[in-house]
């Protein structure tokens, strides 16, 4: 889904009110952080599947906290779909997601959450982490390397 909007960025590239006169970006709000950063080059293909298939466990797993009801289908006849148990799915999901996380390691694995799984954008995810500025986007090439070894990609 594409909702461009203009903002205003400051020297640093960081987000900041309005004023006449300030530097702009065009911002796509349906577009992830790891989408963003792989659609300008920051980060190759391979760690861009890695990362995907990483959000893809965190989100199948349901480890986010619900904000709204649950308006997923269910089935009242009792029939067959795809034969797989939702609960079932939801712990080899979270076994998955959990282990990943185990192979890429103590302190890859902060950024790698962040960005990925919390969306949350470089300049906000390092200075959450107290990381100096321009850090982070070393740090997530490496745990995301190690993501795609995990997974065996190539």
């Amino acid at each position: 889904m594409r909702e461009l909007v203009e903002r205003a960025i400051d020297r640093d590239g960081v987000v900041r009110t309005a004023t006449r006169g300030a530097r702009t970006v065009t911002v796509n709000l349906g577009e992830s952080a790891l989408a963003w950063l792989a659609a300008r080059g920051l980060v190759d293909a391979r760690q861009c599947e890695a990362g995907e298939r990483l959000r893809g466990d965190y989100e199948r797993a349901a480890i986010a906290p619900r904000t709204t009801m649950c308006w997923d289908v269910q089935r009242v006849d009792g029939g067959g779909g795809d034969g797989a148990d939702p609960a079932t799915a939801q712990l080899a999901a979270k076994r998955r997601f959990d282990a990943a996380l185990a192979a890429v390691g103590r302190g890859l694995g902060d950024i790698l959450w962040r960005v990925v799984c919390a969306d949350e954008r470089l300049p906000a995810a390092e200075r959450a982490l107290g990381w100096p500025a321009r850090s982070g986007r070393l740090v997530l090439g490496l745990a995301l390397d190690r993501l795609a070894d995990h997974y065996k990609l190539r």
